[in-house]
């Protein structure tokens, strides 16, 4: 039979740990498996649910903005369709996070109906990081830098890898440079600087715009590592 107390026991051990599963209620209280599933899901009309990832929305001008850039690159692509995809370079920066995965099972709550889902934390037992900057284009990856411990990304920093990319570049892709690098990356304060844009200049590259909080027009990367 279900009573009171046995209610109010099951509630308080959800409510000091919402992750907390009915296998583990029902060694605690000595009470079948069914039994303690009943009282979850009717007597407390809660339920277990995983978290989700919550898009960014954007507002008006970020939109405004975001069709400007498209139209750049529909516009380059327009005047030679032919070259476009070969005169691309983009790149990215991956930062590998080293921690002790946990299992969708083990993240899974206790929520009443109607509650907000459960939010992820990807960073709550990161041990450390690292950071891996990609350069590539249509044929495949062209430079893999490895971002030395106590090292930041700074504008003199990137330039130096610019350079060695257009090294890169007149030694496999010849051709390239010949049409015209279309370069994108993004737009972290590295990138914006004034340093790296007068080493962009210097080179030659001619970059495509790229917004912020602007996923499907973002860089993406050919391929990850996992730990």
């Amino acid at each position: 039979m279900t009573t009171p107390q046995i209610i109010d026991q099951i509630h308080e051990l959800i409510l000091e740990d919402q992750r907390i599963s009915a296998k583990s209620i029902t060694e605690q209280l000595g009470i079948s498996r069914e039994w303690v599933g009943s009282i979850i899901h009717e007597a407390l009309d809660t339920r277990k649910l995983s978290a989700k990832w919550v898009p960014k929305y954007l507002n008006a001008d970020q939109k405004h903005q975001r069709c400007r850039s498209s139209e750049q690159i529909l516009e380059f692509f327009r005047r030679d369709p032919n070259n476009f995809p070969s005169r691309l370079v983009t790149m990215d920066e991956i930062w590998l996070y080293y921690y002790d995965p946990e299992t969708k099972q083990q993240a899974m709550e206790w929520r009443h109906s109607g509650t907000p889902l459960p939010q992820k934390n990807p960073g709550a037992k990161i041990h450390w990081k690292s950071s891996r900057l990609y350069f590539w284009d249509q044929d495949g990856t062209l430079l893999i830098d490895y971002l030395p411990k106590g090292q930041t990304i700074n504008a003199e920093y990137y330039s130096s890898l610019l350079v060695q990319l257009n090294d890169i570049l007149k030694e496999k892709r010849s051709g390239k440079v010949t049409k015209g690098v279309l370069f994108l990356h993004d737009t972290v304060p590295a990138h914006r600087a004034l340093a790296t844009q007068k080493k962009l200049a210097y080179l030659g590259f001619q970059c495509l715009d790229h917004l912020p909080n602007s996923p499907d027009l973002a860089p993406s990367v050919p391929w990850t590592e996992k730990n």
